[in-house]
């Protein structure tokens, strides 16, 4: 079984850097699980006016029609589908992305709750010792995120917060999300042009 990347989205703010993170990766030839939770299909209705179906099998769709590509790129799985491959280390062997990432779900992660597929996913992405990586949009954080955040990276978790940089000279929203993706995109080794390396220009000046 080919390696897929696992796409969690949760109900923090910053659905459009779920939605060109996985535009990218399928439009790559990546193939992409989705989790969305209830709080991110409100998130996708009010900040993006976009009607995410709520059945899984109708979400993959949906995605797949979204981005034209191969619907055998994208599948989707219920927060409650503990069948899923991502609930079990013996199954999906992938990276796990949160993207946004909650404080809820950053807690509950911390803690190992594992009280829905998102939260066990990242469990099993943990304790197998596989990439997890967190996208957590909040501002400001408290003591208690902060500390969530510590827990995690010290079992090995990336935390990525969606602060995007200006040093690029960013000319709309776009740029400032691919900014965010491009990082993503560098933690999970999956080559990008949305974001040049840091210096690369200054080389080619000096070759």
């Amino acid at each position: 079984m080919s390696e897929r990347i696992c796409v969690a989205i949760t109900g923090a703010s910053g659905s459009l850097y779920a939605l060109r993170l996985i535009e990218v990766l399928v439009k790559g030839g990546k193939a992409v699980d989705v989790i969305v939770s209830k709080a991110a299909q409100l998130v996708f209705a009010t900040e993006i006016n976009l009607a995410l179906p709520a059945k899984p099998q109708a979400q993959a769709q949906f995605l797949a029609q979204h981005f034209n590509v191969d619907g055998e790129l994208i599948r989707a799985f219920g927060r409650e589908d503990w069948l899923a491959p991502w609930a079990s280390g013996s199954g999906q062997p992938g990276p796990v992305v949160i993207c946004p990432c909650s404080t809820g779900t950053l807690s509950a992660v911390a803690c190992g709750a594992s009280n829905n597929l998102i939260e066990r996913a990242a469990d099993v992405a943990l304790k197998e010792r596989r990439k997890l990586i967190l996208v957590p949009r909040e501002t400001p954080y408290s003591e208690i995120h902060l500390q969530n955040m510590l827990t995690l990276t010290r079992l090995g978790a990336v935390i990525l917060p969606a602060s995007p940089g200006f040093y690029h000279q960013p000319q709309n929203i776009e740029a400032l999300i691919d900014f965010v993706v491009a990082r993503i995109l560098n933690q999970l080794n999956i080559s990008q042009q949305l974001m040049p390396a840091w210096g690369k220009d200054h080389e080619e000046q000096h070759d």
